[in-house]
Protein backbone atom coordinates (compact mmCIF):
# COMPACT_ATOMS: atom_id res chain seq x y z
CA UNK A 1 0.00 0.00 0.00
CA UNK A 2 1.27 3.57 -0.85
CA UNK A 3 0.79 5.00 2.84
CA UNK A 4 2.94 2.31 4.08
CA UNK A 5 5.69 3.69 1.44
CA UNK A 6 4.96 7.54 2.38
CA UNK A 7 5.69 6.86 5.93
CA UNK A 8 8.54 4.54 5.21
CA UNK A 9 10.29 7.41 3.41
CA UNK A 10 9.10 9.91 6.28
CA UNK A 11 10.63 7.37 9.10
CA UNK A 12 13.74 6.82 6.64
CA UNK A 13 14.51 10.16 6.15
CA UNK A 14 13.39 12.02 9.24
CA UNK A 15 13.05 9.31 12.24
CA UNK A 16 12.69 12.04 14.89
CA UNK A 17 9.03 12.52 13.61
CA UNK A 18 8.53 8.60 15.16
CA UNK A 19 9.37 9.71 18.72
CA UNK A 20 7.69 13.24 18.54
CA UNK A 21 4.32 11.11 17.75
CA UNK A 22 4.93 9.11 20.34
CA UNK A 23 5.91 11.59 22.76
CA UNK A 24 9.56 10.78 23.27
CA UNK A 25 12.24 13.38 22.69
CA UNK A 26 13.05 13.52 18.77
CA UNK A 27 16.74 13.32 19.54
CA UNK A 28 16.36 9.30 20.66
CA UNK A 29 16.16 9.27 17.23
CA UNK A 30 20.38 9.42 17.43
CA UNK A 31 20.31 6.14 19.13
CA UNK A 32 18.34 4.05 16.40
CA UNK A 33 18.34 2.66 13.39
CA UNK A 34 15.45 2.24 11.38
CA UNK A 35 14.68 -0.64 8.95
CA UNK A 36 11.70 -2.84 7.08
CA UNK A 37 12.17 -6.15 8.24
CA UNK A 38 10.45 -9.30 6.67
CA UNK A 39 10.22 -12.37 8.59
CA UNK A 40 11.37 -14.55 5.54
CA UNK A 41 9.56 -17.96 7.27
CA UNK A 42 6.13 -16.69 7.01
CA UNK A 43 6.90 -14.12 4.25
CA UNK A 44 5.28 -11.28 7.55
CA UNK A 45 6.65 -7.80 6.08
CA UNK A 46 6.54 -5.23 9.33
CA UNK A 47 6.80 -1.91 7.67
CA UNK A 48 9.52 -0.55 10.06
CA UNK A 49 11.37 -1.41 12.63
CA UNK A 50 13.56 0.94 15.53
CA UNK A 51 16.65 -1.24 16.43
CA UNK A 52 18.93 0.47 19.32
CA UNK A 53 22.65 1.09 18.28
CA UNK A 54 24.74 -0.36 20.22
CA UNK A 55 25.48 2.88 22.34
CA UNK A 56 21.81 2.39 23.48
CA UNK A 57 21.69 -1.60 23.66
CA UNK A 58 18.92 -1.44 26.52
CA UNK A 59 16.50 0.53 24.89
CA UNK A 60 13.05 -0.95 23.62
CA UNK A 61 13.12 -2.09 19.90
CA UNK A 62 9.97 -0.17 18.47
CA UNK A 63 7.56 -2.15 15.69
CA UNK A 64 6.37 1.04 13.43
CA UNK A 65 2.99 -0.46 11.47
CA UNK A 66 0.52 2.07 9.13
CA UNK A 67 -2.86 0.98 8.73
CA UNK A 68 -4.86 2.93 6.69
CA UNK A 69 -7.82 0.24 5.97
CA UNK A 70 -10.45 -1.29 8.43
CA UNK A 71 -8.64 -5.41 8.90
CA UNK A 72 -10.52 -7.07 11.91
CA UNK A 73 -7.68 -9.68 11.89
CA UNK A 74 -5.16 -6.85 12.08
CA UNK A 75 -3.74 -7.12 15.85
CA UNK A 76 -3.55 -10.70 14.91
CA UNK A 77 -1.25 -10.31 12.29
CA UNK A 78 0.49 -7.45 13.96
CA UNK A 79 1.15 -9.79 17.40
CA UNK A 80 2.19 -12.64 15.25
CA UNK A 81 4.50 -10.67 12.98
CA UNK A 82 6.56 -8.98 16.71
CA UNK A 83 6.57 -12.41 18.44
CA UNK A 84 8.07 -14.40 15.15
CA UNK A 85 10.11 -11.37 14.89
CA UNK A 86 11.70 -11.70 18.21
CA UNK A 87 11.79 -15.29 18.13
CA UNK A 88 13.84 -15.37 15.08
CA UNK A 89 16.43 -12.67 16.36
CA UNK A 90 18.80 -12.74 18.96
CA UNK A 91 18.09 -9.61 20.54
CA UNK A 92 17.18 -9.07 24.39
CA UNK A 93 15.86 -5.67 24.51
CA UNK A 94 12.12 -5.23 25.90
CA UNK A 95 9.61 -3.54 22.81
CA UNK A 96 6.82 -1.45 22.05
CA UNK A 97 4.21 -1.29 18.91
CA UNK A 98 3.04 1.64 17.72
CA UNK A 99 -0.14 1.69 15.51
CA UNK A 100 -0.60 4.84 13.34
CA UNK A 101 -4.33 4.85 12.08
CA UNK A 102 -5.70 7.67 9.93
CA UNK A 103 -8.97 7.95 12.13
CA UNK A 104 -10.06 5.69 15.33
CA UNK A 105 -12.76 4.28 13.39
CA UNK A 106 -9.98 1.92 11.18
CA UNK A 107 -9.20 0.90 14.43
CA UNK A 108 -10.53 -2.57 15.02
CA UNK A 109 -11.04 -2.07 19.08
CA UNK A 110 -9.61 -3.96 21.88
CA UNK A 111 -10.16 -7.39 21.48
CA UNK A 112 -10.42 -9.91 24.37
CA UNK A 113 -7.71 -12.47 23.14
CA UNK A 114 -5.25 -9.32 22.82
CA UNK A 115 -6.70 -6.88 25.55
CA UNK A 116 -3.78 -7.14 28.05
CA UNK A 117 -1.41 -6.17 25.22
CA UNK A 118 -3.91 -3.11 23.96
CA UNK A 119 -4.43 -2.08 27.55
CA UNK A 120 -0.79 -2.13 28.70
CA UNK A 121 2.09 0.78 27.74
CA UNK A 122 3.55 -1.95 25.06
CA UNK A 123 1.30 -0.74 22.50
CA UNK A 124 1.00 2.45 21.40
CA UNK A 125 -1.86 3.87 18.96
CA UNK A 126 -2.09 6.93 17.72
CA UNK A 127 -5.01 8.66 15.33
CA UNK A 128 -3.62 11.10 12.94
CA UNK A 129 -6.67 13.17 13.22
CA UNK A 130 -6.35 13.29 17.13
CA UNK A 131 -3.07 14.73 17.27
CA UNK A 132 -2.81 17.92 18.49
CA UNK A 133 -1.15 21.22 17.18
CA UNK A 134 1.75 21.92 19.93
CA UNK A 135 3.26 25.82 20.45
CA UNK A 136 5.05 25.89 18.10
CA UNK A 137 3.62 23.56 15.88
CA UNK A 138 5.78 20.96 15.43
CA UNK A 139 7.19 20.61 11.58
CA UNK A 140 7.13 16.64 12.12
CA UNK A 141 3.96 15.97 13.75
CA UNK A 142 2.24 18.78 11.10
CA UNK A 143 3.70 16.49 8.37
CA UNK A 144 2.13 13.16 9.15
CA UNK A 145 -0.64 15.16 10.08
CA UNK A 146 -0.78 16.70 6.12
CA UNK A 147 -2.11 12.86 5.26
CA UNK A 148 -5.23 13.32 6.79
CA UNK A 149 -5.49 17.33 5.93
CA UNK A 150 -9.03 18.33 4.12
CA UNK A 151 -8.08 18.32 0.09
CA UNK A 152 -9.46 21.91 0.18
CA UNK A 153 -6.91 23.15 2.82
CA UNK A 154 -3.68 20.87 1.96
CA UNK A 155 -1.74 22.24 -0.76
CA UNK A 156 -1.92 26.00 1.34
CA UNK A 157 -0.79 23.55 4.81
CA UNK A 158 2.07 21.65 2.51
CA UNK A 159 3.25 25.26 1.72
CA UNK A 160 3.07 26.29 5.21
CA UNK A 161 5.02 23.29 5.98
CA UNK A 162 7.98 24.31 3.21
CA UNK A 163 7.96 27.41 4.80
CA UNK A 164 8.56 26.29 8.46
CA UNK A 165 11.10 23.87 7.21
CA UNK A 166 13.11 26.41 5.37
CA UNK A 167 13.29 28.02 8.85
CA UNK A 168 14.34 24.55 10.98
CA UNK A 169 15.58 22.01 8.21
CA UNK A 170 18.51 21.60 6.47
CA UNK A 171 17.48 19.24 3.85
CA UNK A 172 14.61 21.05 2.69
CA UNK A 173 14.36 19.22 -0.63
CA UNK A 174 13.43 15.75 1.07
CA UNK A 175 10.95 17.08 2.22
CA UNK A 176 9.31 19.16 -0.23
CA UNK A 177 9.22 15.93 -2.07
CA UNK A 178 7.85 13.73 0.66
CA UNK A 179 5.11 17.23 1.10
CA UNK A 180 4.15 16.44 -2.55
CA UNK A 181 4.38 13.05 -2.34
CA UNK A 182 1.71 12.98 0.00
CA UNK A 183 -0.57 15.44 -1.70
CA UNK A 184 -0.19 13.34 -5.11
CA UNK A 185 -1.09 10.17 -3.45
CA UNK A 186 -4.10 11.23 -1.83
CA UNK A 187 -5.36 14.38 -3.48
CA UNK A 188 -3.92 15.83 -6.91
CA UNK A 189 -0.84 15.58 -8.75
CA UNK A 190 1.36 19.05 -7.48
CA UNK A 191 4.82 18.87 -8.70
CA UNK A 192 7.29 19.98 -5.56
CA UNK A 193 8.54 23.38 -7.82
CA UNK A 194 4.20 24.21 -6.88
CA UNK A 195 5.04 24.12 -3.19
CA UNK A 196 8.14 26.16 -3.39
CA UNK A 197 10.54 23.20 -3.69
CA UNK A 198 12.78 22.49 -6.15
Amino acid sequence: MKTDTIFYRIFQSFPSIFFELIDQPPTLAEVYQFSSVEVKQLAFRIDGVFLPTRTANNSPIYFAEVQFQLDPKFYSRFFAEIFLYLDKTDFENDWRGVVVYPTRNLDPGNQPRYQELLASNRVRRIYLNELSTGTPPSLGIETVKLIVEPEESATTKARELIEQAREEVTDTATLTELLAANLNYYYLQVPSKVLGGG
